[in-house]
């Protein structure tokens, strides 16, 4: 199951830095819920070289069920927020940040990560918040922890139990 879409902007800047191997860092600074921007746009805002802007549209939010864990951890963080994937791409002769995907997900984050993209955040506004946590209480059940008494070191039949029944949960 998943929500209904929810329509956002992404505003990233380019701020100049004072190092010799990297000369402006990129980041999110502002995302807009429901600006009427055409999807998949890209627009200057500014270009001077200490501040550079550009606005991006044209991305659905959408929250799924099988997500419910990541927005769970997300709103129980101290600063529940966006999570915004980007990457550097030439725009007419200029390296932009371009945003490529926008999720409130602290899992999908995770997995973007850890396939090697960026990843920034931006803090969630109170009404997102809210909605995330109505949606988190319908739809998230935490795992059971389920207790195993281990067998002792000594060896035995508990122990060749143990590996029979790991065996069978793993397909062997």
């Amino acid at each position: 199951m998943e929500t209904e879409a929810l329509s956002v902007a992404v505003v990233m800047q380019r701020t100049a830095l004072a190092n010799r191997w990297q000369p402006y860092a990129w980041k999110p600074i502002e995302l807009s819920i429901g600006m009427p921007v055409p999807g998949n746009s890209a627009r200057c805002l500014r270009s001077e070289e200490s501040d550079t802007r550009w606005l991006f549209g044209g991305f659905e939010v959408r929250l799924y069920t099988d997500e419910a864990e990541g927005y769970f951890l997300n709103i129980d963080s101290p600063l529940p927020c966006w999570f915004v994937m980007w990457r550097i791409e030439d725009i007419d002769g200029t390296e932009v940040a371009v945003p490529k995907q926008v999720t409130l997900s602290y899992n999908e984050a995770a997995r973007l990560m850890d396939g090697g993209e960026r990843v920034d955040t931006l803090p969630a506004p109170a009404e997102i918040i809210e909605h995330l946590q109505r949606f988190v209480a319908q739809h998230y059940r935490p795992e059971v922890k389920k207790k195993r008494r281990k067998p002792s070191f000594e060896g035995g039949a508990g122990v060749a139990q143990m590996a029979a029944e790991e065996g069978k949960q793993h397909g062997s």
